[in-house]
């Protein structure tokens, strides 16, 4: 069966990574999902305007998506950011209807969301291509569909590399989400350092994540190339982080970190992965 359907309305993506990087029956999928959701401290009070979660797989990365996404408070309606490991498509590519796959349900696509965030600028295309192969929010989505099924999402790949460009398509993403009349949270999904010693992986992460928890993606930006810190997800964390100071975001915290050495025991060549929760003061 093809990864893109078409029916009438409904593009449907189906996942691309199930039975690799999570379990591929629902089962499974949401025995594990409850016992990573089940690890994280108490509910944010206030509403998350952006959180950051890893997307490795779940045996690696999913106790910091777990501990992350089961303390944050989103929206029913979230724009999703995520990097474009394959090239594929557009630099900044919206999914724009329908709904996408994972074992046991559909997740519908905010199909208002996305077409207020490609009138808004030119530079953000419908584009399907840039999803099919790419899994970074697909691994997002089982933890987002277990902490709410209400959930749904306007899906964009981005590889724009340009910051300047990232800087005026957030203020323009910023300007539709706050004209809607109902709460949209934002979840962008990044590793951090790869293939690096443990050590030398916290060093460079704790760099690139000291830039994040001062709300400065600029700062993010200049550090990720300048320390040559390899974050597969800083474009999408760069145009997130941008929108949600626009929206009036003022704090954000760092809910998990941990690398792929504590796990797999190779300490040599490691993962890094880190949980970060954006939100307004109280």
């Amino acid at each position: 069966m093809d990864r893109f359907e078409r029916h009438e309305a409904l593009r449907k993506r189906h996942p691309v990574v199930a039975g690799q990087f999570y379990p591929g029956q629902e089962p499974a999928l949401a025995r594990q999902v409850a016992t990573l959701l089940g690890d994280a401290g108490p509910r944010e009070s206030a509403l998350t305007v952006l959180a950051m979660v890893p997307h490795a797989g779940y045996v690696y990365s999913g106790a910091v998506a777990g501990r992350t996404l089961g303390r944050a408070r989103l929206a029913d309606r979230i724009v999703l950011l995520g990097p474009n490991h394959p090239g594929r498509g557009r630099r900044l590519a919206v999914w724009p209807d329908g709904a996408w796959a994972i074992p046991g349900r559909l997740v519908p696509v905010d199909e208002a969301l996305a077409g207020a965030l490609l009138a808004a600028d030119n530079r953000l295309t419908a584009d399907m291509d840039a999803h099919l192969e790419e899994h970074s929010l697909e691994g997002v989505l089982p933890f987002l569909a277990a902490t709410n099924p209400a959930c749904r999402g306007g899906p964009v790949a981005v590889s724009e590399n340009d910051p300047a460009v990232l800087a005026e398509v957030a203020e323009a993403m910023a300007k539709v989400l706050a004209a809607e009349k109902t709460p949209v949270s934002i979840v962008v999904s990044s590793d951090m350092s790869h293939y690096i010693p443990h050590e030398a992986a916290k060093a460079r992460d704790s760099l690139a994540l000291e830039r994040v928890l001062a709300l400065d993606p600029q700062g993010l930006y200049q550090v990720v190339r300048q320390q040559d810190i390899t974050m597969c997800g800083v474009l999408p964390m760069v145009l997130g982080l941008t929108v949600a100071k626009a929206l009036g975001a003022t704090q954000a915290v760092l809910a998990a970190y941990a690398t792929s050495g504590e796990v797999s025991g190779d300490y040599h060549q490691v993962v890094g992965y880190a949980g970060v929760l954006v939100r307004q003061s109280a």
